[in-house]
């Protein structure tokens, strides 16, 4: 169906909808719709799960049929996921492994974490026909619309996937600019579509790939080792300072290449998925009143607000971990706070923050 004719096809729906609106309302609706399949919903984007696939030793691809409430996305974008594990709703953000396709499908690739609930979920229990939750699109990484120039991606562990859709991407446009990447990972058993990129390094001649192992020997005429540095960039990539550089993957490694390459390329993207490797010098406990529910905590200087109020035995909703998504902003009503990220210290007193990358650096109060 075409979008116009989508457009066409909701609003004759609509006047539907106000009709059973006003004799039932979203939460019985999707209660009953859901007997009849799993994916309906009012207006809660929800996706079944139609195949799965392993994609390296501890990752596994997940191609989703979402419902018409999904709004889609861009290639490089994430999206939150959402399922009940033992009784409580678990969320967090993964990238989108694959381009938008005609059949409104999408993938996630997902790495099983130790300790991560959820990845562990995706990856070992979750299976066809299961249905998730979805949240929107987010994340800034992205081709634009017309690529020009030449390329360096460089991708660390999970850090492939969003650039992973953006080969994909190019590739379906018969790879338009020079394109190298440089892909690191423990072990060759880690290495996620290594097949594939091999396959499309091989239909074009200005896409190159190298996969960097750190913990293994190198074997394959397209496999090196060791860990980023200058000295490795160079030779791998000696017009590195002239390419155009995305690069993803763990806090610490997307600082050195920040470091490394930031302040001399043409342009340069890049995105974390943890946290980058911080010293907490903050020491000592301070008291966080919630203020809906009246509770208060004390809570260790200089951790995560997110993390601090996990350990405490709550709940609340978060997603990317990275402040990102924004899905655990809340606002502030009184206190001093520090960005994990920055070291900026909030001393405004009614404002708002996100949990996962804000520290508590005095007594504080919540719109919790």
């Amino acid at each position: 169906m075409t979008a116009p004719a989508r457009l066409k096809a909701s609003r004759a729906r609509r006047p539907l909808q106000r009709l059973v609106q006003t004799l039932v309302g979203p939460a019985a609706f999707d209660f009953w719709a859901s007997k009849l399949h799993p994916a309906w919903s009012w207006s809660r984007p929800l996706a079944k799960i139609v195949a799965r696939h392993s994609e390296s030793r501890d990752s596994v691809t997940l191609l989703l049929q979402p419902n018409r409430h999904w709004q889609g996305f861009r290639a490089g974008q994430h999206l939150n996921i959402s399922a009940e594990i033992d009784g409580i709703r678990v969320t967090r953000s993964y990238s989108l492994s694959d381009t938008p396709r005609p059949d409104g499908r999408i993938a996630i690739t997902v790495k099983a974490i130790e300790g991560g609930k959820l990845s562990r979920y995706l990856c070992t229990t979750a299976r066809v026909g299961d249905v998730l939750d979805l949240g929107p699109a987010f994340g800034e990484m992205a081709l634009p619309a017309t690529p020009g120039g030449s390329l360096l991606f460089l991708a660390a562990g999970s850090g492939i996937t969003p650039l992973m859709a953006l080969i994909r991407n190019l590739a379906g446009q018969g790879m338009p600019v020079s394109l190298t990447l440089l892909y690191w990972a423990r072990s060759r058993e880690e290495v996620c579509f290594a097949d594939e990129l091999r396959r499309l390094a091989a239909q074009h001649r200005g896409f190159q790939v190298r996969f960097v192992l750190t913990r293994a020997n190198a074997v394959a005429d397209d496999e090196c080792q060791g860990r980023i540095g200058a000295e490795q960039l160079s030779a791998l990539v000696p017009d590195a300072v002239q390419r155009q550089v995305y690069a993803c993957g763990p806090g610490g490694f997307v600082d050195t290449v920040r470091t490394l390459l930031a302040a001399q390329v043409p342009q340069f993207q890049a995105e974390a998925f943890t946290p980058p490797p911080r010293l907490i010098e903050e020491s000592g406990t301070v008291q966080v009143t919630l203020a809906a529910s009246g509770q208060t905590l004390s809570v260790p200087r200089g951790q995560s607000l997110l993390t601090a109020l996990e350990a405490a035995g709550l709940q609340p909703a978060s997603g990317c971990r990275m402040g990102i998504c924004n899905t655990c902003a809340c606002g502030k009503r009184s206190g001093t706070t520090r960005n994990l990220h920055t070291d900026v210290v909030q001393h405004e007193p009614v404002s708002a923050l996100r949990l996962c990358v804000s520290s508590a650096a005095s007594d504080l109060v919540l719109d919790l």
